[in-house]
């Protein structure tokens, strides 16, 4: 695998200055990468095929907590799918039992049907081999005149859905690309699945992971209003008026009005790459990447893509000229190889630095002493981590990795406050700040919180990411607005939004029977909770 081209300078703190003004973002730049956010949801909620798709879900309304039952959840997350049931307690709180099944990378970059088969497979087994808590057989629930139990899938890949039922994959991503699945109705392949192996359950709903990281923040705190994933991967989710979803004019979901949660896939956003801040190092990891040109902005800011970014800094370093600048100019064969340096390892680092995790016995004596002592630690992280020989780091080699590190994820969490920002702009919560006097009148949810759920490794666990993802907020939307966001974890979304958008589907599925009624929301759910179990498959980020 080539190497970025080696650095060159005459002084180290040149190079290193550098790399500081490449990957620093001024306010300014953050404003007008909000801007052009902005306008990239316009054009996605105004025509399909754009690379934001802005995908209607046809879920409309959010929980409050209320909510009550027993589902069934198929999570698909990278190399383990998880088969849990979920029991909605209806007090904003809920309990799961689970198996986890491995999928193998043949799975993922096999025939379709042989991965279908694999889901459908791993939800017999759940349902064959785990009895249900209290609930006896989970196929004896299966109704008289219908012998099918139902199943609503989450599904963490982009698809242009059409109705809560039905969607088309438009690209695999995440490392998968199982054949002859692009272009085709993912509800469907399930559902054959489930046919072929006469297994009898009913693929009833279709949501994405992000829908579902919405959905249980808005159960577990009473509201919310987008739902966003900072992980391996990263998208979000909103609440958005029915009526500025032009694209669907000729749906009819659009004369009942009303709102509906838009998968905005924000991960392709500005795919031209016309207002990011890009480097020379984030060319080389799209350039090598298996969807170059595609999935710009996730490039920039996921855990998936950060290590490599890193990764290629590093190797600048070592391969500088006249003079290396890291490790004697020796590197290791994990360091040489392709994703061979993990996000996790940017998390342990900074980790070192300030004293969190297992680092967390304080460093102790002068200022200076403490110092020395944290980039100790991060020596140990590097030669264990990036299996370099330990003569070979010194401490200023552990402190320029360090700032590297830091360089690379500060970036990453300035530029995820920009989706989040955008968002707020557009529901007209919000309004780009221009340090002037900010006063909220005239915006929605006046004066009220503003509920926002995330998932995902980089915002839960990497250190400081949530701080500098609100410091930075703070500067596009104000302080008045940003003290409001009240932005918080959500539980196990994908299995917890899945099981209320089984409601979802049922409910609709009612109405639509008793009176062809086309819209739904939550407050029909809540108000008789269903006296059986349902079961639902969710497949998810």
């Amino acid at each position: 695998m080539s190497h970025t081209t080696a650095l060159h300078g005459s002084a180290k703190e040149d190079i290193l200055e550098s790399l500081y003004n490449q990957f620093t973002i001024d306010d300014q730049r953050l404003f007008k990468i909000t801007q052009t956010f902005l306008s990239e949801i316009s054009d996605g909620l105004s025509s399909y095929g754009r690379p934001m798709a802005m995908i209607p879900t046809f879920v409309k309304g959010v929980p409050d907590g209320s909510e009550t039952g027993t589902f069934l959840a198929l999570d698909l997350g990278g190399t383990n799918l998880r088969v849990c049931e979920v029991t909605l307690l209806g007090d904003k709180t809920f309990s799961l039992r689970q198996q986890k099944y491995k999928v193998s990378e043949a799975l993922k970059t096999g025939e379709v049907t042989t991965l279908f088969d694999y889901l459908a497979d791993s939800v017999d087994a759940f349902l064959t081999d785990t009895p249900s808590q209290g609930h006896g057989s989970h196929v004896s629930h299966a109704d008289e005149d219908s012998p099918y139990v139902s199943l609503a899938l989450t599904f963490s890949f982009p698809v242009e859905q059409s109705a809560l039922d039905s969607g088309v994959l438009l690209t695999w991503t995440k490392g998968f690309s199982a054949k002859n699945a692009v272009g085709k109705d993912v509800v469907k392949l399930l559902q054959d699945a489930f046919d072929r192996k006469h297994i009898h359950v009913k693929c009833v709903a279709l949501v994405n992971d992000t829908v579902g990281a919405l959905l249980s923040r808005a159960y577990t705190s009473g509201g919310c209003i987008l739902g966003a994933i900072f992980g391996t991967g990263t998208n979000g989710a909103y609440v958005e008026e029915v009526s500025k979803i032009t694209k669907l004019s000729q749906n009819p979901t659009v004369a009942a009005g009303g709102e509906m949660i838009v998968n905005t896939e924000w991960g392709g956003f500005n795919n031209s790459r016309s207002a990011l801040p890009t480097t020379p190092y984030d060319n080389k990891l799209d350039r090598e990447s298996i969807n170059p040109r595609f999935q710009a902005f996730e490039k920039f800011i996921s855990g998936m893509y950060l290590g490599e970014i890193a990764r290629s800094v590093i190797l600048s370093l070592i391969d500088a000229a006249p003079k290396p600048l890291l490790f004697g100019g020796r590197s290791s064969a994990l360091l040489n190889k392709q994703w061979g340096l993990d996000t996790a390892v940017l998390s342990e680092i900074e980790e070192a630095w300030e004293c969190l995790g297992r680092f967390s016995l304080p460093a102790q004596g002068s200022p200076e002493a403490q110092k020395e002592e944290k980039l100790r630690r991060i020596q140990g992280v590097l030669a264990h981590r990036l299996e370099l020989s330990p003569p070979d780091i010194s401490l200023a080699d552990a402190d320029i990795v360090r700032q590297v590190c830091t360089l690379i994820a500060s970036r990453a969490a300035r530029m995820s406050a920009t989706a989040v920002a955008a968002i707020l702009v557009h529901t007209e919560r919000a309004r780009l700040w221009d340090r002037g006097e900010q006063s909220s009148a005239g915006l929605k949810d006046e004066g009220k919180r503003i509920g926002v759920g995330v998932d995902g490794s980089l915002v839960e666990f990497y250190p400081n990411f949530q701080t500098k993802l609100r410091a930075s907020l703070r500067a596009l939307v104000g302080p008045e607005v940003e003290s409001r966001v009240d932005i918080g974890m959500a539980k196990d979304g994908s299995g917890v939004g899945a099981a209320l958008c089984a409601l979802v589907a049922q409910r609709q599925s009612q109405a639509n029977h008793t009176n062809g009624a086309y819209g739904y929301d939550y407050e029909d759910i809540k108000v008789t909770p269903p006296t059986e179990v349902a079961y639902i498959s969710s497949l998810s980020r």
